[in-house]
């Protein structure tokens, strides 16, 4: 399966100039998954409004996955107030998931999601994650009981806390024997995080980085599971 993670420009609180950005990654990507960082389609704006799965804003990334078969794994947030991660497909668009662990300012507007989610694709079974849950050694632990192969999470960090990510990662990959996909927001966004730390990675099993990027917005990679 190929995968890919990718780290979108984002303009703040713009979901269909967004939602086109998402749509250019999954069409250069062509990738069976492409996720992406945490709120990606409307940036780390907390007070946001809440995307419905039938925002028709989304629909040049509907478009995008139809065309190249690709499940896209974006951030935004979602109905009940949660940090959510949508499940886009050529066929629409759902909740995926919903962050459990909030950090910071986000339990100000946010509720804590309260179960972990796994997604089967082609076999493959995509433990889903946003950025502080990565943290919390009992996320992983409840995600990898239920028996995944990938643990795939969209964070957002700044730039000096750029170690941090790589950690957990390869923390989760070693622990659990899973490959671990992170999308890591560029660029600037809200909550004082004017220089994020980019550089989104995959590393496989064993804790070793097969793929990464840099820190400028509109970079994606990719590898092939095997």
């Amino acid at each position: 399966m190929r995968l890919a993670v990718a780290q979108p420009p984002c303009v703040p609180l713009d979901v269909a100039q967004n939602a086109r950005a998402h749509a250019d990654a999954v069409r250069a990507a062509r990738a069976r998954v492409v996720v992406f960082p945490e709120l990606s389609l409307t940036g780390y704006e907390l007070q946001g409004p809440v995307v419905s799965v039938d925002d028709p804003r989304l629909a040049p990334l509907v478009d995008a996955c139809a065309e190249a078969g690709t499940l896209a794994l974006t951030g935004a947030p979602v109905a009940g107030d949660h940090i959510g991660v949508l499940a886009v497909t050529g066929d629409g668009v759902t909740v995926a998931y919903r962050k459990m662990w909030l950090g910071g300012a986000e339990a100000q507007r946010f509720r804590p999601g309260d179960t972990p989610r796994v997604l089967d694709v082609d076999g493959w079974r995509i433990g889903l994650a946003v950025c502080k849950d990565t943290g919390v050694a009992a996320h992983a632990q409840r995600t990898a009981a239920l028996g995944i192969d990938v643990y795939a999470a969209g964070v957002l960090e700044l730039a000096r806390d750029a170690g941090v990510p790589d950690e957990r990662a390869q923390r989760i990959a070693t622990t659990h024997r899973v490959w671990v996909a992170v999308a890591s927001f560029a660029g600037s966004t809200g909550g004082g995080y004017t220089e994020a730390a980019g550089r989104s990675a995959i590393w496989t099993p064993r804790g070793e980085v097969t793929a990464r990027v840099g820190t400028a917005p509109g970079e994606w990679t990719a590898t092939t599971l095997h």
